[in-house]
This record gives structure tokens, sequence and C-alpha cells, in this order.
């Protein structure tokens, strides 16, 4: 084939690329992001078949050299090693299907980078390229607004860091362009590209781009040889970071509070529990570090860290989203997961671009204004990712730029250092010299090894995620035993991301019983069986992961209570059980969490004592996490143990967690408040119970005399009202007893 069709079949291929911001899959798990990013692997691994073509046939098309292509190899090798000398290959390399973010699939962001580096040689392929990504980005900037601030990337976050490439790929085309009445038009594409970035509210992202916004000024102000212009410039940027050091001085007053645009300064705080929860994460990353200096736990293996050195002060900030897989900060968990290799390797890719865009500056190779705007773009992306981690479109944005920088850098001259190669340089062209005749065997033995990849890995995870799917609809239909097929099936298919779907079937036999103990028994066991089976392969991926322990030692626990009637069989599953929570307990000692379920096995075992103890030592933990106290209070009631039974049910009652317990421990409770005339509590427990059981006629009754033992004839009314409307037949004696409050 011709240069110009490779050319155009490639163009063509990176413009398509960006179009996976848009794909959201409903059939598949995890659809956000397991369809883009498959959709990605496939075009990529099919690019390279002509992409490897075009440079065998037409040696001036191979990238030169340059020291962010060598950052970005040295990286992906660094990254490599560490999946087989971290803990966990299966996750260092594949990933999971919550993230994709594995080294097999990140590694199709750096061909990508090849890509782009070898055919985008002209400033206007430059151009047809951003203004792509950007007319992209208003369409996704204006379903955030519209729809969800989340749009179809999934995550603000994610949708937060693709904006803020787009807005200054917006700048640098409107700072390039000659015709003015054009230029306008980049501009008015970025308010929209705002206003979505303000709803998406990420303070990471707000964090990075108002940085990089400041440093423009004083980049662009201190460099300017328009002596008016860098007095301008630099007084403009004076009077913003003054601007900014007020409002966050004054944050708390009405102005800025009363004031919609201006509560992004509030959203700035180390005081916000997310702040909190991720400063966590970091210090647990600090703390295993020096015990894998060099090559840390393995790429991707973050969870492991967190579980290990769990503080349950965690808790404090937030009962939800407790399991960190990422460090929510790119240097913690690159140094954390893949050592200083990986660090270093990571660092000099921005190093590198720092260089050749100094060195460019100097060179008048590039222009002030794409010095400062691609510098400030770079420091932009860096610094959210200090509060975040990469996705898809932040991978693709960031590759874009570096690709960009290695164009700026080499348009029209020869690569930097390429003439050092010397001796190697000739040695390369004598071995191109025979190559140019190989096209069709390129082709060919390309075109075979892209299909294999493309099959074995991403046509049967695309038939194992849609199979688990559809297995999951089908059980949510109550069709238990059809949808134990379909997931048999769709399990059977082995790749490398089966872990996620192995989960999603086990937890729902798991927590559902009485489904299973309404089918025939034999086949139950079969299914439970299988769910065993499936806990065993993921915890043999990694025997100290402290969630797939946890995981194996529910669906073992469900088995041993499904054989309660025998003996033999409900110890042998229950002793699994708990050998299964104390490697869980082991591996995450901190997780108060763990000691519930270890609770649990202990009660159904009738060891009463030793599951109070546990919940003790949870609740030891941090006595503020309510669930804790509501746990030991339940187990305490339930057991009729503990003199101090009403001290954790107080503490529960009063730090909101009642919504933990279940109707028929609230009333048990109630009746002790009824006794000890505790009405501020009991109130709180009787408005639980109308909560969870919202049709029971008898709740809403106590709640009408609660009401009128407290004199509020308003909430009694209110009360009255909403039991006559499940029941005309207390109306009578609703009205009157409400009537009757004084």
């Amino acid at each position: 084939m011709s240069q110009k069709v490779y050319l155009n079949i490639l163009k063509a291929g990176i413009y398509l690329s960006l179009i996976s911001v848009f794909l959201v899959f409903k059939s598949l798990l995890f659809p956000y992001i397991s369809s883009k990013q498959i959709y990605f692997n496939i075009l990529i691994e099919i690019l390279m078949v002509f992409w490897l073509a075009l440079i065998v046939k037409y040696k001036e098309y191979r990238p030169k050299m340059s020291y962010i292509t060598y950052g970005l190899t040295a990286f992906f090798v660094a990254i490599f090693i560490t999946c087989f000398t971290g803990v966990d290959f299966n996750l260092s390399f594949w990933g999971d299907v919550e993230r994709m973010l594995g080294v097999f699939h990140i590694f199709h962001f750096f061909l990508f980078y090849l890509i782009l580096i070898t055919v985008m040689r002209d400033w206007k392929d430059w151009k047809t390229l951003f203004i792509v990504s950007i007319i992209f980005a208003n369409i996704e900037s204006l379903n955030g607004i519209t729809v969800n601030p989340f749009g179809t990337i999934g995550n603000t976050a994610y949708v937060s860091g693709y904006l803020i490439f787009n807005l200054y790929f917006a700048m640098i085309l409107f700072f390039r362009e000659k015709n003015k009445t054009i230029r306008w038009l980049y501009i008015a594409a970025m308010p929209l590209m705002l206003l979505a970035f303000e709803k998406a509210h990420t303070s990471g992202a707000h964090v990075g781009l108002g940085f990089s916004i400041l440093v423009f000024f004083f980049v662009y102000g201190f460099l300017s040889e328009n002596k008016k212009l860098r007095k301008y410039i630099l007084s403009t940027g004076a009077v913003a970071v003054l601007i900014v050091i007020l409002l966050l001085a004054n944050k708390n007053s009405d102005f800025v509070k009363n004031n919609s645009v201006l509560q992004i300064v509030n959203s700035i705080t180390t005081q916000k529990n997310t702040f909190q929860t991720r400063l966590i994460s970091w210090k647990s990353g600090a703390k295993d570090f020096h015990n894998h200096p060099i090559l840390g736990v393995g790429y991707g293996n973050f969870a492991l860290i967190f579980d290990k050195y769990f503080d349950s002060s965690f808790y404090s900030y937030t009962s939800s989203e407790t399991y960190f897989d990422r460090a929510h900060n790119n240097v913690v968990d690159i140094a954390s997961t893949t050592g200083l290799l990986g660090l270093l390797t990571y660092l000099s890719i921005f190093f590198a671009a720092a260089y050749y865009l100094i060195i460019g500056y100097r060179k008048k190779k590039i222009s002030l204004i794409d010095f400062s705007l691609v510098s400030c773009l770079v420091i932009a992306y860096f610094v959210q990712n200090l509060a975040v981690f990469d996705s898809l479109v932040t991978y693709m944005g960031i590759m874009m730029t570096l690709a960009f920088i290695y164009w700026l850098i080499n348009n029209g001259e020869e690569g930097i250092g390429e003439i050092a190669q010397g001796k190697i340089s000739k040695l390369k062209d004598k071995i191109s010299t025979k190559l140019e005749n190989s096209e069709i065997y390129v082709l060919t033995f390309a075109s075979i090894i892209s299909l294999v990849i493309v099959y074995q890995c991403n046509v049967t995870v695309l038939q194992m995620l849609v199979g688990t799917i559809e297995g999951h609809m089908t059980y949510q239909q109550g069709q238990t035993e059809q949808s134990y097929d379909i997931f048999k099936k769709a399990l059977s298919i082995h790749t490398g991301l089966n872990r996620d779907a192995n989960t999603i079937y086990i937890r729902l036999i798991s927590n559902d019983l009485e489904r299973l103990q309404t089918i025939d028994k034999t086949k139950a066991q079969e299914m439970l069986d299988f769910g065993i089976q499936l806990a065993d392969q993921n915890v043999n991926y990694n025997k100290n992961d402290s969630m797939d322990q946890l995981i194996l030692s529910q669906i073992l626990d469900a088995t041993a209570r499904f054989n309660m009637d025998n003996p033999d069989k409900f110890s042998y599953y229950s002793n699994r059980s708990m050998v299964a929570v104390d490697d869980s307990i082991k591996a995450s000692p901190g997780r108060a969490t763990n000691y519930f379920f270890k609770a649990q096995i202990l009660a159904s075992r009738g060891e009463g004592d030793a599951a109070i103890e546990a919940l003790r030592y949870a609740v030891s933990l941090n006595d503020k996490y309510s669930a804790s106290q509501c746990y030991l209070a339940k187990f305490m009631i339930y057991l009729d143990k503990g003199k101090d039974t009403y001290d954790h049910m107080n503490s529960c009652i009063d730090l909101g967690g009642l919504d933990v317990l279940s109707p028929d421990i609230l009333k048990k409770a109630a009746n002790h408040y009824v006794e000890t005339k505790d009405y501020v509590r009991l109130e709180k427990i009787v408005i639980t119970l109308t909560q969870l059981e919202p049709k029971n006629i008898e709740n809403w009754v106590n709640l009408i005399k609660l009401y009128g033992q407290l004199g509020d004839k308003t909430k009694a009314r209110v009360a009255a009202d909403k039991a006559i409307e499940l029941d005309y037949s207390v109306k009578q004696y609703a009205d009157d007893y409400v009537n009757s409050i004084k």
C-alpha cells in the first residue's frame, strides 16, 4: 500500500479512538469502563498492524529518538517487571473490570502515543485532532450539564481531567489561529466545558486547573519580551493570587457562601472527608514503602498496602467506599506499588517533557505561548493527579500532549540526539533496506498476531462480561437455576478479568440463602460449591487479599448454614469459613467490618461469648463508628449478654446507625426505652421502624402514642394521617387520640 493509504488509515483510527469517550454498553459489567477500554484496545491492536507495515516500508516515518519515548518505554518496562516481582501477577498485568488499568491495558496508550508521533507530522493534523477532541468534549459537557455530572465517562473526577485537556487544547488553537473570526470560535467552545467542569465539582481538578492558570500568568509574564505586556500580565497574576488568598481566608463569609461561583473555594479544604480518607491512604503507602523500596508490591496492588495499614479512624469520615484499590495520588500509588524503579521512570517522562519544552523555547523552535500553555497543561494534569488516578480519557489526553511536545521539538528538524547515534544509525539503515520489501510479511504475521490478541484478550472478555450481566439479570427475575447455568457457561471462559465476575456470582448466592432453600437441595448445593470454587480461584491470585478472603469466608458460611441439618457438613464449611475470615483479619487487622462477620460465624456456631469479644475489639478500634456500636448492641440483645448492652445501644442511636439493625432487634430495644422513659432515643427507634416497615400499621400507631407522650400534637397528626392512609379503620381512634393531646 502507498504511504498515503497507511497514513489515512492510521489517522482515521486516531479520530475513531476519541469516540471511546461516549461508549457505554449496558450489557457489560462496569459499562462505563469496560465499553471504552475494550473498544480502544481492539482499535489500537488493529492499527498496530498498519503502523508496523508503514515504518518497515517507509523508514522516514520511523519515530525519531526522544527522551519522552525513552521515559515512557522505561516506565512500561518497570511496571511490567513488577508484575512478576509483586504479590499478584493477575491484578498487575490484567487489572480488574472496574478499573481496567492493568499493564496490558495501559500499554495500549503507549502504542497510541507511538502512532501519534508517527503520523501527526503537520500542524493541520494536530489542529484537526484538537478540533475533533474539543467538539466531542462539548458534546460530553452538554450531557454532563443536562443529564448528570459524570456524563458518559462515569466519574466526575475523570470528567474534570478530560475537560482540563480540552480547555487547554482550545487555548492552543486560539493563539495559533491566524484567522480572527475562526479564532473566537475556540473561545466560544470553552464556556460549556467550564460549566460542566464546575458541575463535576472535583476539588483536585479545581486546584490543578487553578494553579496551572496562575503559573501561566507568571511564566508568560516573566518571559514576555514586550515590557508593557509583561507588566500587565504579571500584575494580573499578582492580583489573581491575592484574590485567591483573600477568598480562601474568608471562605466562611456570607459573600463567598451565597455566591454559587465562589462555592468552588469552599470545596478546597483539608477538612473535607474525602481529603481525610485520601490522607489515610497516602500514609499507608508511606508506612509500607521501606518494605519494598525498589520494586514495590507490584503494579496495581495498592489495596494490599491500604488493607495492611487500614486505620479505623477512616470510619469517622465515611462508612462507604472503605476499600481503596488506588492511593488517589499517582505519585504515592506508583511509588508504593512499583518502588523507586517505577517512580523514577514515571517522573523521567515529565522531566523529558520539561527538558524539550525548555530547549525548544530557548532555541526558538517553540513559541512562548505554546511553551506556556503546554507546560501549564502538564502541570494541571500532574497536580490534579495528586488527588486522583488516571483513566482512559486522561491517559489519552496525556499521550496526545506528550506526542504534541514531540512534534513541536521535531517539526521540520532532525530529532535531538539523532546525529549522536553514529554507527548505530547506519546499521539501522542497512537493516531498513532489507526490510523495505518485507511489507507483505509484516502485514501477514502482524495481522495473525493481532487477530489472536483481539480474540483472546478482548472478544472472550466481552463474552464473559455479557454472560455475567445476563446471569445477574436472570437471577433478579427469579430464575435461580437458569441463572446458574448462564453464569457457569460465562465463567467457564477463562480470561484474565474473571475476578470481578466471580465475585458478582458469589455475592448473589451467599447473600440470598433463603432463595436457595426453595429449589432442589442437590442443585442448590452444586451452586454453592461452584461459588466456593470461584472464591478459591480469586484467593489463589493473592492469599493476602483481605477482601477476597472475606468473600470466601462468606460463601463458606452461607454453605455451612445451608447444611445446618447436617452437623458434619456444617462443621466442615464453618471451620473453613473461620480460617478464611481470620486470614482476612490478618491481612487487614484494623478493619472493623471483618470482625462483624467473624461474630456472625461465631454466633451461628453457638460461641456467643467469642462473638461478643470480637465485636468489643471492633468497637475498641474506633468507638465513634456507629456500625461497631450497633452490631455489638445487636448481638448482646440477641444473645442476652452483657450488663452494658444499652450503653452500646445508646451510642448506636446517638451516632445515627440504627439502619443496620433488624426490626426484631429494634422492637426489643424499644421496650427498654419505654421502661426507662427515654423518649428521645425511643423516637429515633420508632421512626427507623416506620422506614424499615412502612406498611406496618402498628409502628405508626406506636409513633402516634409516642408523640402523645411528648405532647407534640403536630407530629402526632402527621403520623396519624399516615396510619389512616394505610388502614382507614384506625381513623376514629387516631383522630380521638390526637385531639386528646394537650
